[in-house]
């Protein structure tokens, strides 16, 4: 296979990023406010991303997909989430699952199963999250039986993305009970919806409207041995923890997109608003605030990149990914709010952007590890690569 040159990468790069703008202009920011006030699944925009190939933009293109880089698909999100970040989270889910299948699956697993993920025929997430378990992944008690040529799952999951709409899970289980460590009976298996796969509710949220989030649950619901990812049991948490580092690229770049929203409407809105005979850019109060909200969107931003560029080379980068998802998405919190501050009372309508901006920065912080648990892993692996 012919390599591309760097001129030519840009190119390609430059030719998907300015269709997804167009996309998004089009077809995504005049429904937004509808949509989320409603807070109604955006069916058409999905059918429009399907078209697009943003499901597949991480699966190889002999599988169907589009194969861009991580870094562009950084930027992809970036700007999705500035314009509406639930549209992001459709996509963020199903590529986990998509990597866990293309990173680790057989070769019959991805024969069958990545072209319909790029298409989206085939559209979901992972769910890993129980009622009692969140970040102690290990703590999960959602089990896996072998009976005959089944795996017969028994449990329930929680703040599961995609799970309403979508058809297919990464599914993380508990095939030994008593393994120690736990992780060794851990397994990851390609659950797709039938009988004993039940959507108990949808969870009311905050903000992040109109993107399905659900509870699970599994009552003697067989999943074909065959959907073993990898086909060995025991593998389960290495294989999705590497799906989180890109995970928790996704959200960084969520959170620059939002912090970069949220700093575009406080920079348009302190022209237009007038105080003492002067648009309050004009205030030396105001221009501070500016000043710190742009530095933070392009630190952000070279973080993200940077962890980004970092995974696309195939090297171990969950300090970095810990470091961009912290800082971006504490940056999308702090945009947010400033960015309230300044527009007034009208920061706290509806009438403006700035309230959604407000309302979805939040779950960024929390989503895909905390921002402690973050920095816990930032610390851990500065002490490992400076050991003394």
């Amino acid at each position: 296979m012919d390599m591309k040159t760097p001129a030519e990468m840009h190119d390609e790069e430059a030719l998907i990023l300015d269709s997804v703008d167009r996309f998004l202009e089009a077809d995504v920011r005049p429904y937004v406010h509808d949509l989320e006030a409603r807070d109604e699944y955006p069916a058409e925009i999905v059918e429009k991303m399907k078209a697009l190939g943003l499901f597949g933009c991480l699966i190889q293109p002999e599988h169907g997909g589009l194969g861009l880089s991580t870094a562009t698909y950084a930027k992809i999100i970036e700007r999705m989430s500035a314009v509406w970040m639930s549209i992001s989270g459709i996509v963020n889910s199903h590529l986990i699952m998509a990597m866990a299948v293309q990173r680790y699956g057989t070769e019959a697993q991805k024969q069958a199963y990545l072209p319909r993920f790029a298409t989206g025929e085939l559209r979901g997430g992972i769910a890993l999250t129980e009622p009692d378990c969140g970040t102690d992944l290990q703590a999960i008690r959602t089990t896996a039986r072998r009976v005959g040529d089944d795996y017969a799952v028994n449990g329930t999951k929680t703040w599961i993305t995609n799970s309403y709409y979508g058809n297919t899970f990464a599914l993380l289980v508990k095939t030994d009970t008593g393994a120690t460590p736990r992780h060794k009976g851990m397994s990851l298996l390609i659950a797709e919806k039938g009988p004993g796969f039940n959507v108990s509710r949808k969870l009311p949220k905050l903000g992040y409207k109109g993107i399905d989030t659900c509870e699970l649950s599994f009552e003697e619901y067989r999943v074909p041995a065959d959907r073993l990812i990898g086909g060995r049991e025991g593998r389960g948490l290495q294989q999705i923890l590497g799906g989180l580092e890109l995970g928790r690229i996704n959200v960084a770049a969520r959170g620059v997109g939002v912090a970069d929203a949220a700093l575009k409407e406080a920079v348009a809105y302190a022209q237009i608003r007038r105080t003492f005979g002067k648009p309050i850019c004009e205030h030396q109060a105001i221009q501070l605030k500016l000043g710190e909200m742009a530095t933070r969107v392009e630190a952000a931003r070279l973080l993200t990149y940077r962890a980004a560029e970092s995974f696309d080379r195939g090297e171990r980068c969950d300090m970095e990914a810990g470091m961009a998802k912290y800082f971006a998405t504490e940056a999308a919190v702090e945009n947010a709010t400033e960015a309230m501050r300044i527009h007034g009372a009208y920061g706290y309508s509806k009438e403006y952007n700035v309230e959604r901006l407000y309302r979805d920065a939040p779950l960024l912080v929390i989503g895909e590890g905390t921002n402690e648990m973050q920095r816990i892993i930032i610390a851990k692996q500065l002490v490992e690569r400076n050991r003394i």
